[in-house]
């Protein structure tokens, strides 16, 4: 587990969540004490809170009762009181009634009541009167879930010199079904009240930013919202950004490795008769979860007789779950029902194909589970993210057992060698419950290999560092004024960065790896008439400089220019990774074997087809513009550029460089578009397959980019929601972040370099 204690700057860490973390506890003697709760909340961040300690505001599960504060473990427990009305209307009503079914694509029809909303906002009121009665000075609040989505809006007017992060566990619809709530404006000015808000997965986060630009107009610009001045209060931003949440990986992987453990799982086998394949399902018992959807599936297979019900069990356990509302209620009956007619139809005296537990277990008991299972059917119709998918290969240490899962869960965005599955399709889901359950040894191996690598690296470590890390961003970014307003942009040097830029700048700042790369021509140099008299702003060779000496940073150069024509320039490169001619050229890394200082060209050098090809291009191209005012032909290892930039009509360098594309593509060459330039390859390379290759051989990080071009783009598209895109100047973009200039640009490389050495880079 990564360290986290920097991640709050000695700030005192506020947990608040519907129900506090732990459990009531009745003891042989009749006396009571609390033990942690086992849910899925806890579990994830339990090793965070390990680490920090915290403050936990939240309800303790009984009602009209009142429970005076107590400590267990690392945390100080501050217990919010709920009456048996509040629990109906806040809780089982608006929460469960309005909230969850309408957030999870309607599965359920949402109920809309008055009475519901209004004491939802009162319980909300009341959550964040106790936190600003309790929090310390300056202290960071991380509200949790849907159930509290106004408290941050509330915190703010009560204590405005808190940092206040909010994290949705479960998905936020899209707006077409968002727009059916009645206090749909309130909501969303809830949530923005917050400094920083989480989402599971991109489609959250935009759809988020949608929705807050639709129905407060508060605009979105990349990853944030700016909330709009009011009378009293200026503008801010409000970083709305998605971080997949997940777990302890090496901690579930060393239960799995426990004797006693192992033990347990074949003796769990033994006890079901050691069926030839053992299928799993672990969900709460939840309408959303597809349980009836997996029953009807396995039903119909057992009955067309596609498995045979003498090999296979199905073990499904099913936590119980609000059992007091209505619906729950039904479903539970559902089940059960369905549960006995499979195993009446298809069972036989002392062996049931279908085994029912309706109850919760411990850690130990569910990890023996996910041992003995050769097969894990986790197929929620909708869901945030879906923990047991993460914590299945991470148990699977043996790299054998089968995961099918549905494509509707969060973990499917990074568990891709998954069986994944669309629930709602039945012939589908029996075509991968057969196949999984006939899966040779080699293909589950390289299945869970990489399904294991995926959560080993995405673990909660790599959540929280993200997460507190744009916290923390916030925290020390935040110039609080009278009504605990932050103001913007940032200014360093002589140029001013954007807030969002910032915020990310030093999350980024605070992992232990990453990956600053970025464009040349217009991004570390200003756009000149002839490219041979460009030249790096020293501020970013001094920054860029800093930053590769720095630990744990690799610092990447992308350019289409060959690395002779990079050479005059005089651009000092020691230390750097440099790749030219848009990826058909590669220094500074030993692309093979992922060592340092390799150098030259992917796939050694031109074949003799090649060779012909660009000889006659290069003959062709001299001949038809070689004469032509202001052209400028630049010769390339791989390839042929035509600029046009000094060409003075600006109508003609437009026709010059179309008659130069239909040169290109009677040699059959690859034509990459640029600002006044059109390059010409044998070689199909370019900037975003580059980068792939180097993040390949490096360690795992997040990358920085920084690129002002059409090229640049290839990049900006292969990000992932960890990575930071930023456009240099204007035009589209598919990069989350844009600054004006590459003196702007140079500044966020000066911000980066201090935040992560102490070494203060100049201004210009």
């Amino acid at each position: 587990m990564t360290d986290l204690r920097n991640m709050t700057g000695g700030r005192e860490l506020v947990m608040v969540s519907n129900r506090l973390p732990v459990d009531r506890v009745v003891n042989e003697d009749g006396s009571t004490s609390w033990r942690t709760s086992p849910g899925g909340l806890v579990t994830a961040v339990e090793p965070i809170v390990e680490q920090l300690g915290c403050l936990w505001v939240g309800w303790a599960g009984s009602a009209d009762e009142r429970v005076d504060p107590f400590e267990i473990g690392s945390m100080r427990l501050a217990p919010v009181e709920l009456s048996e009305e509040d629990v109906e209307l806040y809780y089982e009503g608006f929460s469960n009634g309005t909230l969850w079914p309408l957030y999870h694509d309607v599965i359920a029809q949402p109920e809309y009541h008055r009475e519901w909303w209004d004491r939802y906002r009162q319980v909300n009121r009341r959550f964040a009167e106790r936190v600003a009665q309790e929090a310390a000075e300056d202290a960071i609040v991380w509200v949790h879930d849907y159930q509290l989505q106004l408290v941050p809006a509330l915190l703010r007017q009560l204590r405005p010199d808190l940092t206040i992060a909010f994290f949705l566990h479960i998905p936020f619809p899209p707006s077409r079904l968002f727009a059916q709530l009645p206090w749909r404006k309130r909501i969303v000015e809830g949530l923005l009240g917050a400094d920083v808000i989480g989402f599971q997965q991109v489609t959250d986060a935009v759809a988020f930013r949608m929705t807050a630009e639709r129905f407060t107009r508060a605009p979105a610009l990349g990853n944030t919202v700016v909330v709009p001045a009011t009378a009293d209060r200026p503008s801010r931003t409000v970083l709305a950004q998605e971080f997949p949440i997940s777990i302890d990986a090496a901690a579930f992987a060393a239960v799995a490795e426990r004797p006693e453990v192992r033990r347990r799982a074949q003796e769990i086998r033994e006890e079901l008769g050691n069926p030839k394949t053992l299928m799993l399902g672990i969900d709460r018992l939840d309408y959303t979860k597809g349980i009836r959807h997996r029953l009807k599936a396995y039903n119909e297979l057992l009955a067309d007789g596609e498995i045979d019900a003498a090999d296979i069990v199905f073990v499904q356990v099913a936590t119980p779950s609000r059992e007091r509302v209505e619906a729950y209620r039904q479903l539970r009956d559902e089940v059960e029902v369905t549960v006995g007619r499979i195993n009446g139809e298809h069972g036989a005296i002392g062996r049931a194909p279908l085994v029912y537990l309706h109850r919760g277990y411990q850690r130990d008991e569910m990890v023996a589970l996910y041992l003995a299972a050769d097969v894990l059917l986790v197929t929620p119709l909708r869901d945030g993210m879906n923990l047991v998918a993460k914590e299945y290969a991470a148990c699977r240490v043996d790299e054998q057992g089968v995961l099918v899962l549905s494509e509707f869960a969060g973990a499917a965005d990074e568990l891709r060698d998954a069986l994944l599955v669309n629930p709602h399709d039945i012939e589908g889901l029996k075509a991968a419950i057969v196949r999984a359950a006939h899966m040779p040894k080699e293909e589950q191996r390289r299945r869970m290999h990489s399904l294991r690598r995926a959560v080993h690296h995405n673990d909660v470590s790599h959540w929280a560092a993200g997460y507190l890390g744009a916290v923390q961003a916030a925290a020390e970014s935040r110039q609080v004024g009278p009504s605990g307003e932050r103001t913007e942009p940032i200014q360093v040097g002589a140029s001013f960065v954007p807030r969002s830029i910032d915020d990310r700048v030093r999350r980024l700042a605070a992992l232990p790896g990453l990956i600053v790369a970025t464009d040349f021509d217009g991004t570390l140099a200003p756009i000149v008439p002839r490219p041979q008299d460009a030249r790096i702003l020293p501020r970013a060779q001094q920054a860029l400089d800093v930053l590769a000496a720095s630990q744990g940073t690799s610092v990447a150069l992308l350019t289409g220019r060959s690395l002779e024509g990079l050479a005059e320039t005089g651009l000092s490169i020691d230390a750097w990774i440099v790749s030219g001619s848009h990826g058909s050229e590669l220094v500074g890394i030993d692309a093979g074997s992922g060592a340092p200082g390799g150098s030259g060209a992917e796939g050694g050098g031109l074949t003799e087809d090649e060779e012909r090809r660009l000889d006659w291009l290069a003959r062709r191209f001299a001949r038809v513009l070689g004469d032509e005012a202001g052209v400028r032909l630049e010769h390339k290892p791989f390839g042929l550029a035509v600029h046009t930039r000094e060409v003075p009509d600006r109508e003609q360098a437009v026709e010059l460089l179309a008659a130069a594309v239909e040169l290109g593509a009677t040699a059959g060459m690859h034509v990459r578009e640029g600002k006044e330039v059109r390059e010409f390859s044998v070689r199909a390379a370019d900037k975003g397959s580059v980068l792939r290759r180097i993040r390949d051989v490096l360690p795992p990080g997040p990358v920085l980019f920084l690129g002002d071009d059409v090229t640049d783009e290839d990049v900006f598209t292969t990000l992932g929601p960890d990575d930071l895109g930023i456009k240099v100047g204007p035009g589209g973009t598919a990069a989350s972040e844009r600054v004006p200039d590459p003196e702007t640009a140079a500044a966020v490389l000066a911000l980066l370099a201090e935040l992560r050495t102490g070494i203060v880079v100049g201004s210009e």
